[in-house]
């Protein structure tokens, strides 16, 4: 992919050229203290010069020294909720003189365009393609919504302390498809993005830019500061072993870690509604109150409620150390019989959103550490 240089100040150019072709542009916003994924209009509406700080049960919004747009980690929000959308009606029913009506719920799919996708979403939203487009039980809804789809994927410069996406292989450098690439440089009184074409639309957008060919000092500024969020996340807390997750997590389905973590774990489900893997959902049916209408609606749903898996007789999973065990084995073992790949792409959501400050990472640990010396073995300091 030949790269080129785009300054800066040209950023709303891109913008303006991609709404110009008439997508929904949805990118990071700074709102309620918290930099969101929401529609943007300009190059304004970014969160330029701010960057936020993450850790076990804590999210804040700071100031950077300088007016980076792409600056941030992980939003608390992921992509998944423009494409599986958290709500939707499937059907709705009308009695009437005929009887009962049936009819189905068909929507426009919009042409959406996604700016500033992370290398870790890319790797999120093809794993949800796998489960909604390619496996068996196809998703009509989330199909025309991906099909339409553009995106300006962004490579990470700086990492959170939350971040492990380089134990999982999903980042920080974009390594998916995507229209186009960028990664962005501000340094020694220089700010512009490296930007690249990965496919015929995002080539006729590229045309349209004032860009120039990127010579070598660009693109070697480019890749330091790529290593730069490497380097953060590979000396940083949650760096593991993810090589033999699957072999691990099956040999230890009666560790005593999951009583560990049971205690604290609130089955609150905040882990999987900041998910940008997880795919679980529900049905429910509403009447109104004269018995004459009646509608069915699709949901987001959470191994972690008490009726989700609930059958004849009671739930499959009755207790907390059950539902945390069935979600952490899902995500990084069982997923890999089901869909290839692991369901967990390092992003560290699931750690920053959690309210008693659960870390997966160390939940990994834990349950390697138990399992080479015996239940009282601690949890090793990560150096």
């Amino acid at each position: 992919m030949q790269e080129f240089v785009l300054q800066a100040d040209d950023l709303d150019l891109l913008i303006q050229a991609i709404r110009g072709e008439g997508y929904q542009l949805f990118g990071p916003r700074l709102r309620d203290g918290a930099i969101v994924y929401d529609e943007i209009n300009s190059a304004a509406d970014l969160p330029r010069g701010w960057t936020d700080e993450q850790e076990k049960g804590r999210y804040r919004v700071v100031r950077r020294d300088d007016g980076a747009y792409f600056g941030y980690a992980a939003s608390p929000h992921s992509w998944k909720k423009f494409l599986q959308l958290p709500r939707r009606q499937v059907w709705r029913a009308q009695k009437n003189n005929r009887g009962l009506e049936i009819t189905e719920i068909v929507e426009e799919a919009p042409s959406m365009a996604f700016i500033g996708v992370r290398s870790c979403e890319l790797h999120a939203i093809a794993a949800q393609d796998r489960v909604f487009i390619d496996d068996r039980y196809r998703n009509d809804s989330y199909a025309q919504r991906r099909e339409k789809l553009f995106t300006v994927a962004v490579s990470c410069t700086s990492a959170a302390a939350t971040c492990f996406c380089t134990s999982m292989h999903t980042g920080p450098e974009v390594t998916l498809p995507s229209d186009l690439v960028m990664t962005e440089v501000s340094h020694g009184g220089e700010h512009y993005f490296l930007i690249g074409s990965g496919s015929n639309r995002g080539g006729q957008i590229l045309q349209r830019l004032p860009v120039k060919p990127a010579a070598r000092q660009h693109l070697e500024m480019a890749q330091s500061a790529v290593r730069r969020a490497v380097q953060q996340m590979e000396q940083g807390p949650r760096s593991f072993d993810s090589s033999d997750l699957k072999e691990l997590l099956y040999r230890n389905y009666e560790s005593p870690s999951w009583d560990q973590v049971a205690e604290r774990c609130l089955s609150c489900a905040n882990c999987t509604m900041a998910c940008p893997t997880c795919f679980c959902s529900t049905v429910e049916d509403t009447t109104d109150l004269t018995g004459d209408q009646a509608a069915r609606w699709e949901r987001w749903d959470s191994c972690f409620t008490a009726d989700f898996s609930y059958i004849s007789g009671g739930s499959v999973r009755p207790d907390t150390r059950s539902r945390y065990r069935q979600w952490m084995t899902h995500k990084l073992a069982t997923w890999y019989d089901q869909f290839g790949t692991s369901g967990c792409v390092g992003c560290g959501r699931c750690i920053a959103w959690c309210p008693v400050g659960i870390d997966l990472t160390e939940e990994v640990r834990r349950i390697r550490a138990l399992e080479q010396s015996g239940p009282d073995k601690t949890i090793p300091e990560k150096q």
